[in-house]
């Protein structure tokens, strides 16, 4: 049976008070929950910060981005190396807006995972569609090729180690949310692609997540979706309210 794990991506929100509070009452009100895995992922500045608010809690912590080399003439950039020394437990790779704002490729992505797992991070990798990919039937072709790129040249202990999160672009932050069924069924073609690539086993194994305006209305048909391991939350992450509304409904 596949644990549940929900992860709160931050973004480019919240200044410093602000993420330590709401770190610290989440933290506070998953005290007692024992059926679902929680992490947040706020703003690099802040890591250290929020990792201090949620240490020795049932609250994991991660990075929204990370780049593949160890250190080195990188301005800019944190490695994987940096992101242990602070105690982060996870890093969230591939999200769609590294994809398309900033042109990360599956190459790129790649050689990041590889670099998370070896410094002993878990991986976030996001995968998902543009709605002009979608209206196209492009869905699954769009998906694959991000799983074979995203994925290559891993072994099958490694890929145990990644959690992914399908996140169809068109679904984040616009108030669109696929529904239960649309999202299942591309759930059960990215396990199809994991037991193609890796065994059946890995594919049985690991975590597959939604992400698209996740909510408190709309948590439970998703995630009670038998392939749907959890969800990877945005704007509803950034408020203890709207966020323990999708962790209560689930646990």
């Amino acid at each position: 049976m596949r644990r549940l794990f929900i992860a709160g991506n931050w973004k480019m929100n919240l200044d410093r008070a602000s993420a330590i509070e709401l770190a610290g009452e989440l933290a506070k009100q998953v005290e007692g929950i024992d059926t679902v895995d929680v992490a947040v992922c706020p703003p690099a500045i802040y890591l250290e910060a929020v990792g201090s608010a949620v240490c020795g809690t049932k609250v994991g912590f991660g990075a929204q981005n990370m780049y593949f080399e160890p250190n080195g003439a990188f301005t800019g950039e944190i490695s994987p190396t940096m992101l242990c020394d602070i105690g982060c437990d996870w890093v969230i790779l591939g999200h769609s807006e590294r994809r398309q704002i900033f042109g990360e490729t599956d190459e790129l992505i790649n050689k990041k995972v590889q670099a998370a797992l070896q410094a002993g991070l878990g991986p976030i990798v996001c995968v998902g569609e543009t709605l002009q990919e979608r209206e196209a039937d492009k869905t699954i072709d769009v998906i694959q090729t991000q799983v074979d790129g995203s994925l290559a040249d891993l072994t099958v202990d490694e890929m145990k180690r990644i959690v992914i999160a399908y996140e169809p672009v068109w679904a984040i932050g616009t108030g669109k949310t696929a529904t239960p069924e649309q999202a299942e069924q591309v759930h059960v073609e990215i396990r199809k692609m994991l037991a193609a690539k890796f065994g059946e086993e890995v594919a049985q194994v690991v975590r597959i997540q939604y992400g698209g305006s996740v909510n408190g209305d709309n948590a439970v048909d998703l995630l009670g979706q038998p392939n749907i391991d959890g969800a990877l939350v945005g704007g509803a992450s950034l408020t203890v309210e709207k966020f323990m509304a999708i962790i209560s409904k689930v646990c």
